[in-house]
């Protein structure tokens, strides 16, 4: 996801406004630097930190490369994937509201006390609950042809016995307005737009339905939010728009999305028959995961966060997305408990529910934390970008923090995952706190196919590899230790 830094505005969907009014609150200067951290404007915003502090955080170049050997080529070695495969092996898919996530977060819960961690236990979440029924489509004019498809989160089911209508194609939102509402009524509407990088394409996934609607269309089909295609359909959440009728939508494939705007534009007609049986169920209260690794000095504040999302969609198991950051995040704790390696502040794993229908996890965790947040919170980690071949770690906070940041991350030399991006890119959940100036990382990978199995039936163990989710779980483990055992605390600029 290098090329686009926008899952977060997928998911958020509604939730993008409330955390920009919270921005737009008021700037609170909350450095709680011991050092005079500054920063030369002169010479295109180098570092100047003093020499104590970068001389004490290579001083932990030791400790973390004995954090490394042991998880990639140690006793902990191929734990991580393995770990994995039996979570996603013994409960498949895990959906907000469903039995599968209920019972993967008691299992891990079980697994995290047999770990050792401590302060072990659940805060509650109220998510979406939204359920796939039967769904088909099929082109039965001018030829039949089965037309593989996921219907998106949140959509409403069709009538019984489906829809029969003729269909519009078009490219880009700008192409669909040259349309009448005399030519769309009573259509289904395929959203065909080219692959420009999550960020720019995804939003036909989140607005398509009610854009058509607007316009009287019966339903809509989005070409799948993917740049590599094999027949899959691939899904997400999608937001109907306040006061707008909604419409059934899917995503179909990028093979069959393209051919019916080829056809389309050739002025050949097109009938389909669209049945889905989805049904929304009243919200559902599922919880957050939560595992703690206790400081020595530091018990109830400056906490360090490490995260990732335990829930899934239904399609696939969720190995990648977020399944792989999800395990690192805990097994991370259990590492360092096992190496006898204990911060000065709290390290505490959180894994999150209900992320894929608009970061609900993390918001819940954000209201029932929000009175002593400033305290309580030192630094944020999340991992939901894959967790292939690490090349370093993302970042984003103020420049004081950054300076610091970029310290440690050079530490991470012998897993040869030394780069430094900013802004963080695959930290969602996170992102209450991050968008607001805490400080917080996300991990850099070489994810270049992530959305070749991104929200598809292909998100399994198969993409997962073992050498690799060793060398993620490393510098996750390494990188909140030593931030965690900082003699100073991470710079923040705190916005609301």
């Amino acid at each position: 996801m290098r090329t686009s830094r926008s899952k977060f505005v997928l998911l958020l969907g509604g939730s993008i406004l409330l955390l920009a009014l919270q921005v737009l609150g008021g700037v609170l200067d909350n450095r709680v630097d011991q050092y005079a951290l500054s920063v030369n404007s002169n010479d295109g915003g180098s570092c100047n930190l003093p020499d104590s502090l970068i001389q004490e955080i290579k001083g932990y170049q030791p400790i973390v490369n004995k954090i490394i050997s042991r998880i990639v080529s140690g006793e902990f070695a191929g734990q991580t994937w393995q770990s994995l495969a039996d979570l996603v092996d013994t409960f498949g898919a895990r959906p907000a509201g469903s039995d599968q996530l209920e019972k993967a977060i008691d299992y891990v819960l079980e697994h995290m006390k047999q770990d050792g961690l401590e302060n072990v236990h659940t805060e509650n979440a109220t998510v979406p609950h939204w359920v796939r029924g039967y769904e088909s489509a099929q082109l039965v004019e001018p030829f039949k042809k089965n037309l593989p498809l996921l219907g998106l989160g949140g959509t409403v089911g069709t009538p019984r016995g489906g829809i029969i209508a003729d269909v519009i194609a078009v490219e880009s939102f700008k192409e669909f307005e040259q349309l009448t509402p005399d030519q769309v009524k009573g259509k289904i509407v395929v959203f065909v737009p080219q692959w420009e990088g999550y960020g720019k394409t995804v939003v036909y996934r989140s607005r398509g339905a009610s854009v058509a609607s607007k316009k009287g269309a019966a339903a809509s089909l989005i070409r799948s939010v993917t740049p590599f295609s094999i027949g899959s359909p691939h899904t997400g959440w999608q937001n109907y728009e306040d006061g707008v009728k909604k419409i059934p939508t899917a995503c179909i494939t990028v093979e069959d999305a393209e051919m019916i705007l080829r056809k389309y534009r050739r002025g050949d007609k097109m009938t389909v028959h669209l049945e889905m049986e989805d049904r929304n169920f009243d919200p559902f209260v599922s919880r957050n995961t939560i595992a703690e690794l206790q400081g020595t000095t530091y018990t109830d504040t400056s906490v360090v966060v490490v995260s990732g999302h335990l829930d899934s969609w239904d399609v696939g198991v969720g190995a990648m997305d977020d399944g792989g950051g999800a395990l690192i995040s805990w097994k991370a704790l259990t590492y360092l408990k096992a190496l006898g390696l204990r911060a000065k502040r709290t390290i505490r794993a959180i894994l999150w529910t209900g992320e894929e229908e608009g970061l609900w996890g993390g918001k819940a965790y954000k209201e029932s934390h929000q009175e002593n947040e400033q305290k309580e919170f030192n630094f944020f980690f999340e991992s939901d970008i894959g967790t292939f071949e690490p090349r370093g770690l993302d970042f984003t906070g103020n420049k004081d923090a950054e300076c610091i940041f970029r310290e440690v991350v050079k530490l991470m030399s012998l897993a040869n995952a030394t780069e430094f991006g900013t802004p963080a890119d695959g930290g969602p959940d996170i992102m209450h706190w991050t968008s607001r100036g805490f400080p917080g990382a996300s991990l850099l990978n070489k994810n270049e196919k992530y959305f070749w199995f991104h929200h598809s039936a292909g998100d399994s163990m198969a993409v997962q590899d073992p050498k690799s989710m060793d060398k993620c779980a490393a510098i996750w483990a390494a990188a909140a230790y030593v931030v965690a055992d900082l003699s100073v605390s991470m710079p923040k600029d705190i916005v609301g």
